[in-house]
């Protein structure tokens, strides 16, 4: 491996170590009364507020405007690197625990080869020609039917089917939303920057959240906000979460390709389910652990591809 590339892959490695954190951190937000889409909006606009500050300070832009196709791909990066993606992985967590809806959003890096793949053979022009090449062969194929097996196991475990398939499901569909993010923002990141680029598509994660706020008046309540558990953990979520490891991460993704840098989410229900099983005292079954092995053992080996 270069030796200018390993630091990126420790880059990668402490931000997906943070990321696994926050599963918690947001399983303890919906335990003190806040909504998931109110937890999505305080958290990115503490991390937006920190981007334009960021960028009034130095005065580092590369572009800001290219014409209306790209804000486009900006509102569909806001979409689902944001409001949607955390929309579903947030209420994800109120049906299910947090290291189960960790395991199956790990399932991402398997979502993003396939797409990648399919992207790459369907279409031409910029986007498809910055993604990284896709094999089609037994790593591929047995990797994606072992993850598959080891979602299904999670998904229908016979323990607890109407109350935890609902999260479990919105987990996968967090899961997707990550692998379309990841096709298109490693170009937006080359072209625009890494600061302009990520402030975009926190400011259409905002807008494309708002519809949802109409019932979250109870989440912003002096009573909810005014303790300081809720306060410590958004500002985590927003400043070191969201606006640090967001900026960093979207360098990775530059640097490492769309797959590679994917390939680290795997990585994130473990730091999950350790902090989850220390601060919530969470364990798991026997049916769970398994399909979370099978899980992240297909997720390594289609990597392999």
């Amino acid at each position: 491996m270069p030796s200018g590339r390993i630091r990126y892959h420790l880059l990668a490695l402490v931000v997906v170590a943070i990321w696994g954190v926050t599963f918690v951190c947001t399983k303890v937000l919906i335990g003190a009364g806040m909504a998931p889409a109110a937890i999505f909006f305080c958290r990115f606009v503490l991390a937006y507020a920190g981007l334009w500050a960021y960028t009034l300070a130095t005065g580092k832009e590369k572009k800001v405007w290219n014409g209306w196709k790209d804000e486009l791909v900006f509102l569909v990066l806001g979409l689902t690197g944001g409001s949607m993606y955390f929309l579903t992985e947030n209420t994800a967590l109120v049906y299910t625990q947090a290291s189960n809806t960790a395991f199956l959003v790990c399932s991402a890096p398997l979502w993003t080869a396939i797409l990648t793949l399919v992207y790459g053979r369907l279409f031409k022009g910029r986007f498809a020609e910055s993604l990284e090449k896709i094999h089609v062969g037994w790593p591929l194929v047995g990797g994606t039917i072992l993850a598959l097996a080891g979602m299904a196991m999670m998904v229908f475990e016979g323990r607890s089917l109407q109350f935890s398939a609902k999260g479990d499901l919105l987990a996968i569909g967090a899961a997707l939303c990550w692998a379309v993010y990841s096709l298109f923002m490693g170009q937006m990141t080359r072209e625009y920057g890494t600061l302009t680029a990520t402030r975009k598509v926190f400011f259409y994660g905002l807008v494309t959240i708002l519809p949802f706020l109409g019932n979250c008046r109870a989440s912003f309540s002096t009573t909810i906000l005014s303790q300081a558990p809720v306060w410590g953990n958004l500002l985590f979520l927003g400043l070191v979460a969201s606006l640090a490891c967001f900026l960093v991460w979207n360098l990775v993704i530059d640097k490492l390709g769309n797959v590679t840098s994917t390939n680290y989410v795997y990585l994130n229900p473990i730091f999950t389910l350790l902090s989850a099983m220390a601060l919530l005292g969470e364990h798991m079954t026997v049916m769970a652990a398994i399909g979370s092995a099978a899980i992240l053992l297909g997720v390594i080996w289609a990597g392999k591809s």
